[in-house]
């Protein structure tokens, strides 16, 4: 637990001195629960709450004129500590009342946030109705990957971590993709690709990770066009060009072909939307971004860093994992041809 000396006092002062429009009663402790009455505590002395007064001006550098309102001592749920409730009061205001932790023999006072880790993180983003690739909804590893079409990035990682990923990890790995198309004035067409390979998906999984597959591998081809003039003029070609390729797929995987094209025409970008707000939620700001059991990476990272997460969730989840990764050497440097020495004719 930090201990409240440690704590930077401009960030004390800011809560200490973050008042209201008017004053508010000091609460009877944090840690009752709803609809209970807290235990009272030891009782505070005199020379305990002036020991607390002083350390918070000292830390918070408290105006002068202010007053510091000590609240009542009640039991907390960690053993060896109360809580008491703390305000601030100044020129007619009153700060928003903050919990400390007093020790039960009265030397110390803390402050600590609490984190929920009840969940299993590998559950904090569902992969529910999403295509797959790799092992069944049990596999003991699920990688979640926030994905853009047209981001180059992503074409990479998706070209080389992922196929080693099967190779070495067979059916204990699900990898699932979601959508996270970056903005238009970046990626043009990445919204356009994203809820065209959707439409496939609702019929065709394996048609889905064939047009994945073809846009990483083929998005500089498909780009083409932006290089013979600007984007408004060449947009409709390339977004023309999705729809085929999607389409093309569609027959190919013999769906309800006439289903495809009307998703392909009415374009809707809600479900995508849903994705975005679930990666905003997680703050990612960039693509590939993987979660791998829940264990976020952003970025390019080396693949031995990849491979490394994964066998550790796996002992977490009772499998041994293969035998550890030997990078293979890197290829040896090809000779420079020698110059050919003169006849002496």
């Amino acid at each position: 637990m930090p201990i409240l000396r440690n704590l930077p006092s401009l960030l004390l002062f800011a809560a200490l001195t973050a008042f209201g429009c008017h004053a508010q009663p000091v609460p009877q402790s944090a840690a009752a629960a709803p609809g209970q009455l807290a235990k009272p505590g030891k009782p505070i002395t005199p020379e305990l709450a002036r020991r607390i007064e002083v350390l918070l001006r000292q830390k918070a550098d408290l105006p002068p004129e202010s007053t510091v309102n000590i609240g009542q001592r009640t039991t907390s749920d960690l053993a060896g500590w109360d809580t008491v409730s703390i305000t601030v009061s100044n020129q007619g205001s009153t700060s928003h009342p903050i919990i400390f932790y007093v020790s039960d023999d009265g030397k110390t006072i803390g402050q600590f946030t609490r984190y929920d880790i009840s969940a299993d993180p590998r559950a904090l983003i569902s992969d529910a109705g999403r295509p797959a690739r790799g092992g069944p909804e049990t596999a003991p590893v699920l990688i979640i990957g926030f994905d853009d079409l047209e981001c180059p990035y992503c074409a990479k990682l998706h070209a080389d971590i992922f196929p080693a990923l099967i190779a070495r990890y067979g059916d204990k790995v699900r990898i699932v993709y979601k959508d996270f198309p970056l903005p238009a004035d970046m990626h043009p067409w990445a919204m356009r690709a994203a809820v065209d390979v959707n439409c496939l998906a609702d019929q065709s999984p394996a048609g889905y990770w064939n047009l994945v597959d073809y846009m990483h591998a083929h998005a500089s081809e498909i780009s083409a066009p932006f290089q013979s003039g600007p984007v408004d003029k060449t947009l409709p070609a390339v977004n023309q060009n999705l729809d085929k390729i999607t389409h093309d797929q569609g027959v190919f995987q013999k769906v309800d072909v006439a289903k495809l094209d009307a998703c392909i025409a009415k374009q809707d970008t809600t479900g995508i939307a849903a994705s975005q707000k679930i990666g905003d939620s997680f703050k990612i700001d960039s693509t590939p971004t993987l979660f791998i059991n829940g264990d976020k990476i952003s970025g390019a990272v080396d693949i031995s860093f990849v491979f490394n997460l994964i066998d550790t969730a796996l002992r977490v989840q009772g499998v041994t994992p293969p035998p550890p990764y030997v990078a293979p050497p890197p290829p040896a440097p090809t000779p420079q041809p020698t110059a050919a020495k003169p006849s002496g004719k």
